[in-house]
C-alpha cells in the first residue's frame, strides 16, 4: 500500500509540475528547460507525499492538494540546485545525473532555482475551488517562512558556517531542524491549512512532522557514509570530505541509526493521538529510516 501511494503521488505531482512548465511561453528557451531539469529529475517526493497523504486523511481532495505539493517540490528543487553549486556544496552529481549547473552552466543554475522558487508562489496563489484567500495567504505564509532565514536558508547558512568546525548535538539539531525540517514540517501545515484541521489536531502533526523532520535527516547522514555511489545518485561520502558536522560522525554510526529509531517513535506517538486512521502515514515515518537512497 505504501509503495503504491508513493509512486501514485510521485506521478500525480510530476504531471502537476510538467504541465505548469510546459505553460511557460518560449521566451527564455534555456532558463524553461534548465527549471524543467531540475524540477523533473526524479527524486522521492518526500514533500509531497506529506502534502497528499495527510491531505487525504483529513478529507480534502487531490484536486485541492495539487499546487501546494507542487508548490512545495519547486521549493525543495531549487534548494538542491542552489545546494550543488560550487559556491555552495559543489556537487556534480545529484539522482545520478549530472547538477543544473553542470548540464547548463553556473547563470544559468541560480536563474532555475530563482524562478522555481517564485513559481511556488505563483502556484499557492493561483485561484483554486474551495480554497479561501484567507487559506492562500496562510499558505503563502509558511512556505515563505520555511523556506528563507527561519528555515531552509538560514539552516544553510549555519551548516556552511559550521564547516570544518566542531559543534555540539544541540547545534547540529538546530542546524537541521532549520535546514531540512522546516520544509518537512511545512507539507505538514499546508494539508493543515487547506483542511482547516483543529488545533488539537494541528498540536499532534506538527510534534510528528518535527520528529520525521530530523529523523529523515538523520537517515539522509547514515546514508552517505552506508551505500555506495550508485545507490545514492550522489557522491557517496560527500559530507565527510566536506568536513561537515553530521549525525554519525557527532555521535556514531550505531548511536545515530538509535537516535533516528527514537524519532520515528516519537512521530508514531504523536499520530496515536489522532482520530483518523494513520497507518500510512505511520508506515511511511518507517519507511523515513530504512530506505536506502
Amino acid at each position: 500500500m505504501l509503495a503504491q501511494a508513493i509512486e501514485l503521488y510521485q506521478q500525480r505531482v510530476d504531471k502537476v509540475l510538467k504541465r505548469k512548465l510546459e505553460e511557460l511561453d518560449d521566451s527564455a528557451p534555456e532558463l524553461k528547460a534548465a527549471m524543467t531539469y531540475g524540477a523533473l529529475m526524479g527524486g522521492k517526493r518526500i514533500r509531497p507525499f506529506l502534502v497528499y497523504s495527510l491531505g487525504q486523511m483529513l478529507s480534502v481532495s487531490l484536486e485541492r492538494l495539487d499546487n501546494a505539493a507542487a508548490a512545495i517540490e519547486c521549493i525543495h528543487a531549487y534548494s538542491l540546485i542552489h545546494d550543488d553549486l560550487p559556491a555552495m556544496d559543489d556537487d556534480e552529481l545529484r539522482r545520478g545525473k549530472p547538477t543544473v549547473h553542470i548540464a547548463f552552466n553556473e547563470a544559468q543554475a541560480i536563474l532555475a532555482g530563482d524562478a522555481l522558487q517564485s513559481l511556488a508562489f505563483e502556484l499557492i496563489t493561483d485561484e483554486q475551488v474551495n480554497t479561501s484567500p484567507e487559506q492562500q495567504l496562510q499558505m503563502v505564509k509558511v512556505l515563505a517562512k520555511a523556506a528563507g532565514y527561519q528555515g531552509m536558508c538560514g539552516g544553510q547558512a549555519i551548516d556552511l558556517a559550521a564547516t570544518d568546525k566542531a559543534i555540539s548535538l544541540a547545534q547540529l539539531t538546530q542546524l537541521h531542524n532549520k535546514k531540512t525540517g522546516a520544509l518537512i514540517s511545512c507539507a505538514v501545515e499546508l494539508a493543515i491549512i487547506l483542511a482547516n484541521a483543529s488545533a488539537t489536531e494541528r498540536v499532534q502533526l506538527v510534534k510528528f512532522s518535527q520528529a520525521l523532520g530530523l529523523a529523515f535527516q538523520v537517515q539522509d547522514d547514515i546514508l552517505d557514509v552506508t551505500v555506495s555511489t550508485q545507490e545514492l545518485g550522489k557522491p557517496q561520502g560527500s559530507d565527510e570530505q566536506a568536513n561537515k558536522s553530521t549525525f554519525p560522525k557527532l555521535l556514531g554510526l550505531a548511536a545515530a541509526q538509535d537516535q533516528a529509531a527514537q524519532l520515528v517513535q516519537q512521530a508514531l506517538s504523536a499520530l496515536e493521538e489522532l482520530p483518523y486512521n494513520t497507518q500510512l502515514i505511520a508506515d511511511f515515518a518507517r519507511y523515513i529510516i530504512t530506505r536506502r537512497l
